[in-house]
């Protein structure tokens, strides 16, 4: 059943299979996921498939520089016929929720996600209100269009699990494309009680004390990195390992082996690095941690 909902959202955007994968992992571990790439990748497109696999509600938002945090998480109505105030709840309260354009915001606007994606609650007035179990925010934002946009701040980047790029469109994947190859792809309707059972899974996944050593040694060499200004919080370092649980249950394997904290830690832990100023001029956060698994010593027993 999972191999079926891999091909369903893989035939909705053709070529990608990594990151469908990471967002799979992000929907295993209630791990938001921010896509940041050009209009017209698939973006909007993978949210939309991701929830019409599974029955769970979906919501969009459209983010504009007049959106409040009001268009987002609801508000208190009068209504005259009962002489009360009522409450109406905003797109927050659903399943899965695509933020799109989370940048051309204001930070007031994105400060209210702030709660939402990490408690699985928000404020309204004085009240609090939890939000629907198996919640996932999925964010959009294009990197390349800088006028009426406001970057998010480093403490909504770690509210995210992941931040992901779509690969270049092969020509033979862009020609099936074109010949609407992707409209016939295997729809599938999951309910939600088998995601239940697999998050069941994912928490049986062990972690031997040597792969934890090593995870740990990472987030350790990166945050004492002299090109790293502010490293991994631990936040992160939990992220990393629940995300290298989900990757092994994918993978078939009861256990969580170095491979899956390798594979992991670039689009995990690379938004959530700040490079000092000279850095920023001649290396990134991909290469950094790059070079920091290739200093440290992979366990052979796991």
């Amino acid at each position: 059943m999972f191999k079926s909902l891999q091909q369903a959202l893989t035939g909705a955007v053709l070529g990608q299979e990594k990151v469908v994968d990471h967002l799979l992992i992000g929907l295993l571990t209630e791990g938001h996921v921010l896509l940041e790439d050009r209009p017209g990748t698939g973006k909007t497109t993978l949210a939309k498939a991701l929830a019409s696999s599974l029955d769970a509600k979906f919501s969009r938002v459209q983010c504009t520089a007049d959106t409040l945090p009001t268009d987002l998480l609801g508000m208190e109505l009068f209504n005259p016929l009962t002489g009360a105030f009522e409450q109406r709840f905003g797109p927050l309260f659903a399943n899965i929720v695509l933020v799109d354009e989370i940048n051309r915001t204001t930070p007031r606007t994105q400060s209210a996600l702030l709660e939402a994606m990490g408690e699985g609650q928000v404020t309204i007035g004085d009240t609090s209100y939890s939000l629907p179990q198996h919640y996932l925010v999925i964010a959009t934002q294009n990197p390349y269009d800088g006028q009426g946009t406001f970057p998010l701040p480093h403490a909504q980047l770690d509210r995210f699990l992941f931040k992901l790029s779509f690969a270049p469109l092969e020509r033979r994947l862009e020609r099936a494309l074109l010949r609407g190859e992707h409209l016939r792809r295997h729809d599938v309707h999951l309910p939600l009680e088998q995601l239940v059972a697999w998050k069941e899974e994912v928490a049986k996944v062990t972690v031997r004390e040597p792969v934890e050593e090593y995870l740990l040694d990472l987030c350790e060499a990166l945050r004492n990195h002299p090109e790293v200004e502010i490293g991994p919080s631990p936040r992160a370092t939990l992220a990393l390992l629940k995300a290298s649980k989900a990757r092994a249950f994918m993978a078939g394997r009861t256990y969580v082996v170095p491979e899956d904290v390798k594979a992991l830690a670039g689009p995990l832990l690379s938004h959530r690095l700040v490079l000092t100023l000279e850095a920023t001029l001649k290396t990134t956060s991909d290469r950094i941690i790059e070079k920091s698994l290739q200093t440290l010593v992979v366990p052979t027993e796991v």
